[in-house]
């Protein structure tokens, strides 16, 4: 990365290192003329704004600094989260603000095709709704319930979706959305995938436990899946399977079968589409987790000594896994993230686990709730667009075409 670049120059400004020239010339040891140059070129492009500071930043009486920052509404992006059984979408500006949001069903076993057109129309919806252009758009980001490879951007092998096996995401959802708006520009918006756990784990330990060096979340909805953040990176591991802790095997449950074709996965037992099952046969006709959910908060007997015995399941891999990775936080996110569930979690986890590895650990719940999976598409979206390298490239591109917004 070239130190003198103007995307290292807004990586600094964006992370708060460096929020005057003078500072940038400090931090960087470029020149006053350097540094002009290059934050000229952010400027042009509209990325960045220069305003008075804070008096309080002139304590000696003097007029204070004109401060930079990163203007959040030069460009939106459109995220949307899939569930099995449902959806969110918005718009969102670069600053993980929600413009525009809708919800709804949308089965995930439908097929890409289906799916990705349903979506492609919510996003039109929205973003007449949000009042913004389509060539606002920079950049689109899914989180989807399933594993993505970290190179290639595709889903690989997911076992609740069928049918999207290295399927083309991104261009199928290009091409409807083109055809939705009629803008062929939809062409060249870069599309962005990521498992669900894994941006819910990006999105909270960005917003709320930012010092946490080393974050585990995990959701247990339809499926069980863990996001690890690791010095405020996500972790994937080599193809993105890094974190599918619901298929673990659990030698006592060898009977039961699990959506993955396998016996005696973590999920087959204690997730929530496990427990619909369970409620169903107890008399009690439940659909999928959202449903465990419901039964849950009006309190049904049978569905919180289900959640508390899933919670006991969870928490005694987890004990493995807290030992492995020595998280400082642990949240429990999804459909079934609640008082019973914790409850079971923590007899486990505590009772396996050395006191070492749990001295200093925090068990909590979602703090974003359903917005969590946008919040991490947008981010992730973003944090991949302005990186130094890839602000250079688009800057040079912005020069070599035309000063259209980017």
């Amino acid at each position: 990365m070239n130190q003198a670049s103007a995307g290292h120059l807004l990586r600094l400004i964006r992370a708060g290192q460096a929020c005057t020239r003078g500072e940038l010339q400090r931090v960087t040891g470029l020149s006053r003329s350097t540094v002009s140059h290059r934050l000229d070129q952010l400027f042009r492009a509209g990325w960045i704004r220069e305003a008075a500071g804070d008096p309080v930043d002139a304590p000696t009486g003097g007029r204070p600094s004109l401060r930079l920052t990163f203007d959040t509404g030069h460009a939106v992006v459109l995220c949307a989260d899939l569930e099995t059984r449902h959806a969110r979408a918005a718009v969102l500006d670069l600053g993980g603000t929600v413009l525009a949001e809708h919800a709804g069903a949308l089965m995930i076993n439908q097929g890409p095709d289906e799916v990705l057109g349903r979506l492609a129309h919510w996003f039109a919806l929205l973003l007449d709704k949000a009042g913004v252009r389509v060539d606002a758009v920079c950049g689109i980001g899914l989180s989807v319930p399933g594993p993505v490879h970290p190179v290639s951007g595709e889903v690989v092998q997911p076992p609740m979706m069928p049918g999207w096996d290295r399927y083309p995401v991104a261009r199928r959802l290009r091409e409807a959305l083109a055809a939705e708006l009629r803008f062929d520009g939809a062409s060249h918006i870069p599309v962005l995938l990521e498992n669900d756990a894994n941006l819910m784990a990006f999105a909270e330990q960005r917003q709320n436990f930012a010092d946490c060096s080393a974050f585990l979340l995990i959701k247990v909805s339809t499926g069980i899946g863990a996001g690890v953040v690791v010095g405020g990176e996500i972790y994937q591991g080599i193809d993105g399977a890094a974190g599918d802790i619901g298929h673990i095997r659990l030698s006592q449950y060898g009977h039961a079968l699990c959506r993955c074709g396998s016996y005696g996965c973590l999920a087959a037992v204690a997730s929530g589409r496990a427990l619909a099952e369970q409620l169903t046969a107890a008399g009690t006709p439940t659909a999928s987790g959202s449903g465990v959910r419901d039964q849950l908060a009006v309190g049904h007997p049978d569905a919180v000594r289900l959640a508390r015995e899933a919670g006991r399941l969870v928490g005694g891999v987890l004990a493995t896994v807290v030992t492995l990775i020595n998280p400082g936080v642990l949240m429990i996110a999804g459909d079934l993230a609640g008082p019973p569930f914790l409850t079971g979690v923590r007899e486990t986890l505590y009772q396996r686990a050395m006191p070492r590895t749990t001295a200093y650990l925090q068990v909590v719940t979602s703090r974003l709730g359903d917005r969590a999976g946008l919040s991490g598409a947008a981010a992730m979206v973003v944090e991949s667009l302005y990186a130094p390298d890839s602000a250079d490239r688009r800057l040079a591109a912005r020069t070599a075409t035309s000063p259209a917004r980017a």
